[in-house]
């Protein structure tokens, strides 16, 4: 694996930390009542409000409805993502201090379904939250559900719900795609027998390059001399035919 690809996976598994001090993803609610909008983020081991009191307005909003209250103890995922995000910085550093390229291709594998799992178990909380309702709740309309969208805008009643990865998840979303080019380039650079050094044909250093490639000694170049050079002399120190005179 080449040095400047065992940087990149350097600073991509590093990156990974930024995650647990930014958040993850965002999902805001907008509507005329709440000028300044309600809204929670989602980090890698609990969940907050985007102000002081969003996240208690929600549950609130969510109990006239018949949706389930919001509590980041009541949510495992919280409490094995942060271990998840831990072992895939080990993974990469460990890549980048071997130099393997078959560690650098399972830690991309690893990483795609880790992202691919945690989007599915996402989606699947939302459509459990929109959909599993208290029949007993003060309002209710048939056959409406109230799953946010997991990425984009859907309207909900009068509010506008938006969902988009925050800084956190931007940063892992980056770094997968560092790790899946990196990945894809090495594999690329291997299939084209790049996993040796080859001799440039016009390398004058320890043998000359010949048009087939292949590399030749300086032996076997004075060797080439030699018989070159011996039939030369033989013919220089052949004896020349006497010459005759005219008419003798």
């Amino acid at each position: 694996m080449r040095k400047a690809t065992r940087i990149v996976c350097a600073v991509a598994a590093l990156s990974l930390g930024l995650v647990f001090i930014l958040p993850l993803w965002r999902i805001k609610l907008e509507a005329p009542q709440y000028p300044e909008g309600l809204g929670m983020h989602i980090r890698v081991n609990t969940i907050t409000g985007l102000k002081r009191n969003d996240l208690q307005n929600i549950n609130g909003l969510n109990h006239y409805v018949g949706m389930a209250r919001i509590e980041p103890a009541s949510f495992p995922e919280l409490r094995y993502m942060p271990w998840i995000t831990a072992g895939l910085m080990v993974f990469g550093l460990a890549t980048a201090a071997t130099g393997s390229r078959k560690l650098l291709v399972g830690w991309a594998v690893v990483f795609a379904v880790a992202a691919l799992a945690g989007l599915f178990d996402f989606y699947k909380w939302e459509y459990d939250y929109g959909h599993n309702l208290n029949p007993t709740a003060a309002i209710k309309v048939p056959g409406l559900a109230y799953q946010p969208p997991l990425i984009g805008s859907k309207k909900l009643l009068n509010f506008t719900a938006r969902s988009w990865p925050a800084t956190g998840g931007l940063v892992a979303i980056g770094a997968f795609f560092i790790v899946v080019a990196a990945a894809g380039s090495e594999l690329r650079r291997g299939g084209r027998g790049g996993t040796k050094d080859r001799v440039d044909p016009g390398d004058s250093g320890s043998g000359r390059g010949r048009s087939d490639g292949a590399v030749v000694s300086k032996g076997e170049h004075a060797g080439v001399r030699a018989a070159a050079a011996g039939p030369a002399k033989s013919e220089a120190g052949s004896p020349s035919e006497p010459v005759r005179a005219a008419g003798v």
